[in-house]
């Protein structure tokens, strides 16, 4: 048996398998068809109308019908809108009136039972098709809880150009995230749905509804299953669809995470939905596990390590919310613990963002014993200093077992003198820590007040999991270093034009490391290299900076310096004091100021380009546009992991941080870090340098391609990635050498590559044309290197590479004839057709479909060596003509180019007859049959005048459209088994050509 390398055998197939043994039972799509109320409603009502039934037995017909509609009437001003209402029906349930023999009384309706799954109804589709504006769409797969679409599949071929990003589009367009696809998708399909897929078998990603491309995920653990338990139950090694299918839509977790792990979070004006990562469901879930299978109440706490950047503060709101619903807790008290007060404001905003039911922030110490005193039930945030005026002179606080502590980054030193005093104050509190860097080595004190880890996520894995992007370092003007040298060295190398009575008067009273640090002349010299560094490197991309000096008069002399120096537009933000000389006074703000300076600095379109500090912002600091970290500070251990963690938030086109170091931390970084385990801060910073054996290994990768091919033999150079998969593979190594470029992009050390990626960017660019592939754009390349291209593609001539020709423009002649051999032209018409092929096959189905196979077949018998390239371009010049040529066959009929869509699907031919008319003399020259013309004519009249304004939302005006038709097509004499079939053709057509 020869295995068939396409998406139905190797990605739909293993996937409906997968449904299988989960517990899905597969229902064929026409089936599905005749249980719900028509094509443009997703919900499948019959199946929704029993569940209800099932779930709660007290409803009666009226109150079904009406729950139903509360899910298929929303009334929303957007998909997310819509979505968040769908989400919180679904999960906190609605309520209607209903009399059970005790008059009308509100009662609870439950949709699904996320407290049993068994109870629920889970079954998958496949090629569901669903009704949109102005035309339909058909998802791979779609899974369904009680007739509730809450899962949406979308398949590619792994042998395919960039797979999963082809899924994710379609599922982006499907819908209609961007203006560019208003009309083309159907979003009601996705007002229930919770959870997006795109997978190739090879590869899946996972998100939720109104989810960006890039902030898609991969799910890298079955749980509650391990990998090698995974492998045991499916008998071979687990591909990524396997993984992410158990961890994901096994029928508990999938009721897990809709319930518990969605948020609706507000930021400023917009609402963005969240789902989990896989490290925070696991999280929460070990820590629930712990609490209520610990046989000691003393033992049901511990600590939770995931890396800055990954999520952190989410997984708190997530386990809040579990916590919440979990039957043993009994209405819980929460408490959420920081050590600062922005700290505690980032997190009190993450909860209310989220909509976490009423967080308290305590105000003060006796505020937060008011708070803890009055019961159970609440929320309370707070800071950890708050707890001594709380408990100050006063026993326990609250005495029950159902209370339970977050602590926030709760390996500082500030927790040892303060844990006895939450202690006293909780006794028999369950302390849960939560930390963005590990244990060191020797801290006692935190396992002993938290317990042993719950889980861990560290840096390795947020790197590889593309939760955060890798940090690199360098360090830069070393003759300017501070640490490492004794001060005297130092000394007498910054202040060498001094006498030696002056020398001798500023060392008694500055010589500090700090005060050496601060010196104007050491500054300016930094500044002047820092200016150019940064806008050589970090500002062609787009990215902004972080200046990190040791003290706040420092970063005075260096806020002075870069403007007195002309450099990008930079804002201080530093703590104040009522003591501070009038130097620094001028730059006190208030809370109102610093937060709109960092709204500014977050907004990669405000010409904010850097932030100095010295000892706020190194911390819960969250701005995916700040790429650099420019560090003149002496920070150690956690400080410095918390500090660097400013650079790894991704962001699009961000492939790494990077820190600068001018101090030298980096000097002793091993040491800084010596206090952890290895394992745990593996790629914490890498050198800059490891960067360069990089580009050297991933440059050999792509040149490798054109091994003994003549380089400027641009004909040979294109025959050997016109094979899609092999175009695929080019691709994906171009991206990484021009990614490794860019990060040493404009060091010297490049220069020698520059020739090889302007070559290689100008053969993408005339790939993208000879072949019609829209991939091939430089929109994925960084600024710097996209410049580098464009700029040679200019001065070489050839801007037409750029800008592809439409096959219906007379210039796609001239482009064809300019090529040399009849290989080449052959090979331009080819990609040139089939491009046509897919952006026309919805207007005129029947001839692009049937050109479709002519070319396929065309394509293999060249493979085969049936045909020459003479030939075959003979062939591909009669197709262009027929393609051309369809405004006036249309014209020459009596018919418009719709007429004549219509016509040829109702002349199509019988099945066994359609392959000898199609080969010998194409779709668009059938005989004329006078008597489907005028029907054509006459029918298209009909549909053009039913067809008013909106009607692809009017179901009926679509039923009586498809009443015309078939009363048309018996009229015709069409038998009964062609006229359902023809009329789902001609209500396609009339989707794409007469929308209104």
């Amino acid at each position: 048996m020869t295995l068939t390398w396409d998406e139905l055998h190797l990605v739909e197939d293993p996937a409906d398998d997968l449904l299988r043994e989960l517990g899905y039972t597969y229902v064929a799509p026409e089936l599905l068809d005749r249980e719900r109320e028509s094509q443009a409603e997703p919900m499948v009502t019959k199946r929704l109308a029993a569940a209800l039934l099932r779930l709660n037995p007290w409803m009666n017909e009226e109150n079904i019908a009406r729950a139903m509609r509360h899910l298929s009437h929303l009334n929303a001003t957007g998909l997310l809108d819509a979505n968040e209402q769908a989400h919180t029906a679904l999960v906190h349930h609605i309520t209607l009136e209903q009399d059970l023999g005790h008059g009308q009384q509100s009662q609870t309706v439950r949709f699904i039972d996320f407290d049993h799954p068994e109870r629920n109804e889970f079954l998958f589709t496949r090629q569901y098709k669903v009704q949109g504006a102005k035309q339909a769409i058909i998802a791979d797969m779609v899974c369904f809880v009680n007739g509730i679409p809450l899962v949406v599949i979308e398949c590619k071929s792994p042998t395919i150009n960039d797979p999963i990003g082809s899924a994710k589009a379609q599922l982006v367009r499907y819908q209609e995230l961007d203006d560019q696809y208003r009309h083309l998708g159907a979003p009601r399909l996705f007002h229930t749905t919770q959870l997006l897929i795109a997978t190739c078998g090879q590869a899946a990603s996972y998100a939720t509804t109104g989810t960006l491309q890039r902030y898609w995920a991969e799910w890298k653990q079955p749980y509650p299953l391990t990998l090698d338990k995974l492998q045991t139950v499916l008998g071979r090694i687990p591909n990524p669809q396997d993984v992410l299918f158990y961890g994901i839509l096994t029928p508990a977790n999938l009721l897990d995470l809709v319930r518990n792990f969605i948020v609706f979070e507000v930021i400023g004006a917009k609402t963005i939905k969240k789902l989990a990562r896989y490290q925070q469901f696991i999280a929460t879930n070990k820590a629930i596990e712990r609490i209520t299978t610990a046989t000691d109440a003393a033992r049901r706490g511990g600590i939770v390590w995931h890396t800055q950047g990954s999520g952190k503060s989410l997984t708190m709101v997530f386990l809040a919310v579990k916590l919440r619903r979990l039957p043993q807790a009994e209405n819980p008290t929460l408490v959420v613990v920081t050590d600062r007060r922005d700290l505690d404001d980032q997190i009190t905003g993450t909860f209310t963002r989220c909509g976490f039911p009423n967080p308290v922030q305590a105000k003060s110490g006796a505020h937060l014993r008011d708070v803890l005193s009055s019961g159970n039930g609440q929320t309370v945030l707070t800071t950890v200093q708050k707890f001594n005026d709380a408990s100050s002179g006063r026993g326990a606080l609250n005495r029950t077992h159902n209370v339970f502590v977050m602590v926030d980054e709760a390996h500082r030193t500030q927790y040892r003198s303060l844990a006895a005093r939450m202690r006293r104050a909780l006794p028999h509190a369950c302390f849960l820590g939560f930390t963005g860097t590990p244990i060191d080595k020797n801290d006692r004190s935190t396992p002993v007040t938290f317990g042993p880890y719950i889980h861990t996520y560290s840096i390795e894995q947020a790197v590889n999991d593309g939760a955060t992007v890798p940090i690199y370092y360098e360090m830069r003007q070393s003759d300017d270093r501070v640490e490492g040298e004794s001060i005297d060295s130092i000394f007498a190398r910054i202040f060498r034009d001094y006498s030696e009575d002056d020398r001798d008067a500023i060392k008694r009273r500055y010589a500090t490391l700090e005060a050496i640090a601060g010196a104007p002349r050491r500054i300016e010299r930094i500044c002047l290299d820092l200016i150019d560094h940064f806008e050589s490197h970090i500002r062609p991309n787009g990215f902004k900076a972080q200046l990190v000096a040791c003290n706040r008069d420092t970063v005075v002399t260096y806020c002075e310096t870069l403007e007195r120096l002309g450099a990008p537009p930079a804002a201080l933000i530093m703590s104040s004091s009522n003591d501070d000389d009038e130097r620094k006074a001028k730059y006190r703000l208030t809370k109102e100021q610093m937060d709109k300076l960092i709204e500014r600095f977050k907004d990669p379109d405000d010409p904010l380009a850097i932030l100095v500090v010295c000892d706020m912002l190194l911390t819960g600091f969250d701005a995916p546009v700040e790429q650099v970290m420019y560090l003149d500070s002496p920070l150690r251990e956690h400080n410095l992991l918390q500090a660097i963690a400013r650079v790894n938030r991704p962001a699009d086109n961000k492939d790494y941080g990077l820190v600068v170091d001018y101090w030298g931390v980096a000097e002793h970084l091993q040491d800084a870090l010596g206090i952890f385990d290895e394992a745990e801060v593996q790629q914490a910073m890498l050198p800059l340098t490891d960067e360069l054996p990089r580009l050297q290994s991933r440059h050999r990768t792509v040149t490798r391609f054109f091994q003994g091919v003549e380089r400027n033999d641009l004909e040979a150079c294109l025959r050997v990635i016109e094979p899609e998969d092999r175009r695929a593979e080019f691709e994906q190594a171009f991206r990484r050498f021009s990614q490794s470029l860019d990060m040493v992009l404009p060091d010297p050390a490049a220069l020698p590559y520059l020739g090889d990626l302007r070559w290689l960017g100008k053969l993408r660019a005339a790939a993208k044309v000879r072949f019609c592939d829209d991939r091939l754009d430089l929109s994925d390349c960084r600024a710097k290197v996209r410049a580098i291209i464009e700029e040679h593609i200019r001065s070489a001539g050839i801007d037409q590479l750029l800008a592809p020709v439409s096959i219906l423009a007379p210039e796609f002649d001239e482009q064809v004839d300019a090529l040399v051999s009849d290989d080449a032209k052959a090979s331009a018409m080819e990609h040139a057709i089939r491009h046509e092929i897919h952006v026309r096959l919805d207007e005129n189905p029947v001839f692009f479909q049937s050109l479709k196979e002519r070319l396929e077949q065309l394509i293999q018998e060249r493979r085969q060596a049936r045909r020459d390239a003479a030939d075959v371009l003979r062939q591909y010049q009669g197709m262009l003509g027929e393609i051309r040529g369809v405004r006036r066959v249309a014209h020459d009929m009596g018919l418009s180019e719709t007429g004549l869509a219509l016509y040829q699907i109702l002349s199509q031919p019988p099945k066994e007859t359609t392959d000898t008319v199609v080969a010998e003399r194409g779709p668009g020259y059938h005989v004329l049959d006078p008597r489907k013309r005028d029907m054509a004519t006459e029918l298209l009249t009909e549909l053009e005048s039913l067809a008013v304004v909106d009607w692809l939302h009017k179901e009926d005006v679509q039923r009586m459209m498809r009443r015309t038709i078939k009363s048309r097509l018996r009229q015709a004499g069409f038998d009964k088994d062609q006229i359902e079939a023809l009329t789902a053709q001609i209500m396609e057509l009339a989707r794409v050509r007469l929308a209104r």
